[in-house]
């Protein structure tokens, strides 16, 4: 599994830096053509601004059908002439309003001042305002349309990467758990077997209930193994009970340098849960915590309510989590010790969202001083 997501990882990071580069160009590109056809809309209007000179000054050696088709040719950039000596304003390609006429063509002048500087015909003491046109107005925003595009597609291909994983993950659970479930099944059969065999051989007594035990512990396992990917089992619990019950089994079977502190309310706490599966979860964090400390210190359970929901803490004073992997450490394997497969927090995880609808995170951790796991359930 830890192999799986490694490998997946340059795939991701792959995929981002082709998008920025796609986008990057684009940008780069479009860029470039707007620069150029601007420069080509200067160069038509300076022309333009020629004829025009031309055509007032009446000078017998122009062409005066070049002149006249010159000025007819533009279609598509809007001008506006002024002619400050009249106080004359002429357009071309604007569309004008039916009333204030001449305030809308000043208005518009001094916005095509602050875009371009406008080319002046001294002699005639005429000045020359112009826009850019619509295709070049589309073209500059073409690039942040591309971009939002690129975007959207970036994030869609994650969502569907993400959920192609996660439901390939989900049927790898389901197919682990079962078949856990249905391999426990005949050693824990025979096992009752030989238990009830030995009683009749009238055995130690103590030696007897701690195999029971341990069969018993065998058996949830099984039920829990047999729940993934199933229709959970939910009903009202008293919290503190079974938080209680799933360490009870533990704490005989870890070290006994290690305290177990457990600081919960006198009223009952009760929240919608399936036992064999939050049990799950409590023997995964204190197991977790027994191991961050090496064996020795104080495991506190603290339970409590803020706002819609009910927490519960588990608090060690083991070697603490480092802020960067307080997300990481819920992976599918993701793991620091030596052994193991890190699957642990990604069971808990599961089961307390998917299962239980509630959360599960790392509510604070300091390097050396220890980590508290913070678990909320909704109330009911």
């Amino acid at each position: 599994m830890k192999l799986y997501l490694d490998s997946m990882q340059p795939i991701k990071y792959g995929f981002v830096i082709a998008a920025i580069v796609i986008a990057a160009v684009s940008l780069v590109f479009s860029n470039k053509l707007a620069k150029e056809l601007a420069r080509e809309e200067r160069n038509k209007i300076e022309i333009w601004a020629a004829a025009t000179e031309l055509m007032a000054k009446g000078d017998e050696n122009a062409d005066m059908n070049l002149v006249l088709q010159i000025l007819q040719s533009n279609h598509t950039i809007p001008v506006i002439l002024h002619d400050k000596t009249n106080n004359v304003v002429v357009s071309n390609n604007l569309k004008l309003p039916e009333k204030n006429t001449d305030e809308f063509l000043l208005a518009k002048i001094d916005e095509f001042a602050k875009k371009h500087d406008p080319l002046s015909l001294e002699e005639l003491n005429q000045f020359v305002y112009y826009d850019d046109s619509y295709i070049l107005k589309r073209l500059q925003i073409y690039p942040y349309v591309q971009l939002l595009v690129i975007s959207v597609f970036i994030a869609l291909a994650f969502f569907a990467l993400r959920s192609s994983q996660k439901a390939q993950q989900n049927k790898v659970w389901v197919g682990l758990s079962k078949e856990t479930a249905h391999q426990l099944g005949t050693p824990i059969s025979s096992l009752m077997a030989w238990i009830e065999y030995m009683k009749l051989k009238e055995p130690e007594p103590a030696l007897m209930a701690e195999m029971g035990k341990d069969v018993h512990r065998l058996e949830v396992i099984a039920e829990r193994f047999s729940k993934i990917g199933s229709i959970s089992d939910i009903k009202p619990v008293v919290w503190q009970d079974a938080v209680q019950q799933s360490v009870g089994y533990l704490q005989k079977r870890i070290s006994d340098k290690v305290q177990l502190v457990f600081d919960f309310p006198h009223a009952p706490v009760v929240v919608q849960l399936n036992e064999p599966l939050f049990g799950w979860v409590i023997e995964n964090l204190t197991k977790n915590a027994v191991d961050a400390m090496s064996g020795q210190g104080v495991i506190t359970y603290s339970m409590g309510e803020k706002g819609k929901h009910y927490f519960l803490d588990i608090t060690d004073t083991g070697k603490g989590i480092s802020k960067s992997k307080f997300n990481n450490i819920f992976q599918p394997g993701f793991t620091t010790k030596e052994r193991g497969w890190g699957l642990g927090l990604s069971l808990a995880k599961r089961i307390v969202e998917t299962y239980h609808n509630g959360k599960i995170f790392v509510k604070q951790s300091e390097m050396g001083q220890g980590s508290t796991f913070r678990i909320l359930l909704m109330k009911e």
